[in-house]
C-alpha cells in the first residue's frame, strides 16, 4: 500500500492561502503558485496543477523531479527536501531491493505449499547471477510478453502436454527479471508480464493434468498480481485457478476462487466479469445447485453482453463469444445430464462453430462434451457423427484434459455399445486414447 505523504499536507494547510484569507493553502493554489515561482526563475511555462499536488499528497509520487521541489520548497517556506516528505525512493530500494525481492520470489511459491526439490521451479529463487540483468526496461518486458503469447497460443492450437517442459525453463529464466532494477509503470509491466508468462506455463502444467505444480505456478503468477495491485491479472489468475480445481474434482474450492475474485468487480471488465461467472455456474452445477447456476449463468450473459474489447487486457483476446458459449455449455452440461432441459446443446454448438484454428482445443473440446450430451439424453446415431468429429480434431492435440474428455465419451457410449456404430466409435476412442 502507498504511504501518503502527510509532511506536505500538513505543509501546505500551515500555510495561508492569498487566494482566500484565513483558509489554508489549497491544492489548486500550491499548483499556481509553484508554475509562477518556476516561470520566474526559469523562463518556461509550467502546467502542475491540483491532480498532480494530490498524487504527491497520496504518495503516488514521492520523489518529483528537481525543479518542482525546489518551487515546493520556495512557496511553502522549508529548507529541505526532508521537511516536505520528499524520499528518493529509488535510491532506498536500492539498498534493500535483492533481499526484498528474493523475499517476494520465495512467499510466492512456499505461500502455497512448494516442495523443494532439485527440479522444482523453487530453482527460480536462485538464479544465476551472470545471466540476470542489473536492471530492466521495456525491451526485456516486450521479450516477457511475447513469450507469455506464445505459450499460450500454442497451448490454444496444439495443447499444453508437449511443451510444458520449455515453457517452465522460459518462466524460470524470465522470473530472474524480478530481481533487477525496476521501478514505477516498469516495475508493474514487469510483474504483470512475468506473472502472465507464469500463468501459460501454469496453464500447460494442468492441460497435463500436473495438479500439483500448475498450483504451484499460478500462486506465483497470482503473487505477481498482488505484488502491484493488477487487480485484471488477479481475475484471470484466480479464473483458472477455480477451473482447474473444478476440473480436478474439487467444486466447492472452485466456487471459493471465482467468488474471491469477484470481491471488487467494479474494478473489472465486463468481459472479466462474464469469465468468473461461467466459473462459478461450473462450480455450482458440479455442486448439484441447479437454480443459482441458471443464475450464475444469466450474470455471465449479461456481462458479457456489455463487454467492450478495447476495455480489455490483451489477454483477454481469447474470450469472445465462442469461448463465452463454450464456458456457459459446459456449466449447463451437468444439469442436462442429471435431467433438466437446458440449452447446452445449443451453447456447445455455438462454440464448435464459432472457434477458430487458433483455438483448436476449445473447438475439440466443445466438440467431445457435446458428443457426450447427444449420447447420455438425445439420438445415439447423431452422437457418433459429433463423436468422430471431436476424435479427429482432439486426437491431434496434445492435451490430457482433451483425452479426459474422450474418456468421458466412450464411457457414456457404453449405453448403447450394441449399436454397431457407437461400438465403431468406441474402438475409435480407444485407439485415440492408447496414442
Amino acid at each position: 500500500m502507498r504511504e501518503p505523504n502527510e509532511q506536505l499536507r500538513a505543509a501546505r494547510e500551515a500555510t495561508p492561502s492569498i487566494d482566500v484569507p484565513g483558509l489554508p493553502m489549497s491544492r489548486h493554489e500550491l499548483a499556481q503558485r509553484a508554475n509562477a515561482y518556476l516561470r520566474e526563475v526559469t523562463g518556461k511555462l509550467y502546467e502542475l496543477d491540483d491532480n498532480y499536488i494530490g498524487k504527491l499528497e497520496r504518495g503516488v509520487i514521492r520523489w518529483p523531479q528537481a525543479p518542482y521541489r525546489e518551487a515546493f520548497r520556495h512557496v511553502l517556506g522549508v529548507s529541505s527536501d526532508h521537511d516536505l516528505g520528499f524520499v528518493n525512493t529509488r535510491r532506498l530500494a536500492a539498498a534493500g531491493a535483492d533481499v526484498k525481492r528474493q523475499d517476494f520470489l520465495r512467499a510466492a511459491f512456499v505461500g502455497v505449499g512448494a516442495l523443494a526439490s532439485p527440479s522444482s521451479l523453487l530453482d527460480l529463487l536462485r538464479p544465476a547471477e551472470h545471466d540476470a540483468p542489473r536492471a530492466v526496461g521495456r525491451s526485456d518486458i516486450e521479450q516477457v510478453r511475447g513469450a507469455a503469447d506464445l505459450l499460450a497460443s500454442w497451448g490454444h492450437s496444439h495443447g499444453g502436454a508437449g511443451v510444458r517442459q520449455a515453457a517452465n525453463a522460459q518462466l524460470r529464466w524470465f522470473a530472474q527479471l524480478l530481481t533487477a532494477h525496476s521501478a514505477g509503470a516498469v516495475r508493474v509491466e514487469l510483474h504483470e508480464a512475468v506473472g502472465l508468462l507464469g500463468h501459460a506455463t501454469a496453464h500447460m502444467s494442468f492441460d497435463a493434468c500436473d495438479y500439483d505444480e500448475a498450483r504451484r505456478i499460478f500462486g506465483f503468477s497470482l503473487a505477481c498480481a498482488e505484488e502491484v495491485e493488477s487487480w485484471h491479472l488477479r481475475a484471470k489468475v484466480l479464473s483458472s485457478m477455480a477451473r482447474q480445481e473444478i476440473w480436478r474434482g474439487e467444486p466447492d474450492q472452485g466456487l471459493t476462487l471465482a467468488e474471491s475474485a469477484l470481491v471488487r468487480a467494479d474494478r473489472l471488465t465486463a468481459t472479466e466479469r462474464a469469465m468468473l461467472h461461467t466459473a462459478r455456474a461450473r462450480a455450482l452445477a458440479k455442486l448439484g445447485r441447479r437454480q443459482e447456476t441458471l443464475r450464475a449463468v444469466g450474470a455471465a450473459d449479461e456481462a458479457f453482453s456489455a463487454a467492450e474489447p478495447a476495455d480489455d487486457p490483451p489477454w483477454m483476446a481469447y474470450y469472445d463469444a465462442a469461448q463465452h458459449a463454450g464456458d456457459t455449455g459446459h456449466a449447463l452440461f451437468d444439469l442436462s445430464i442429471d435431467g433438466h432441459r437446458t440449452e447446452a446443446a445449443t451453447r456447445l454448438q455455438a462454440a464448435i462453430d464459432g472457434h477458430t484454428a487458433g483455438y483448436a482445443r476449445s473447438r475439440a473440446m466443445s466438440q467431445t462434451k457435446l458428443a457426450s450430451l447427444t449420447m447420455a439424453v438425445g439420438d445415439p446415431m447423431e452422437a457418433v457423427t459429433i463423436g468422430l468429429a471431436a476424435v479427429h480434431d482432439a486426437g491431434r492435440l496434445h492435451s490430457r484434459r482433451a483425452a479426459m474428455d474422450l474418456a468421458e465419451l466412450r464411457d457414456h457410449a457404453t449405453a448403447h455399445a450394441a449399436v454397431p456404430e457407437v461400438g465403431d466409435l468406441r474402438e475409435r476412442l480407444t485407439a485415440a486414447l492408447v496414442a
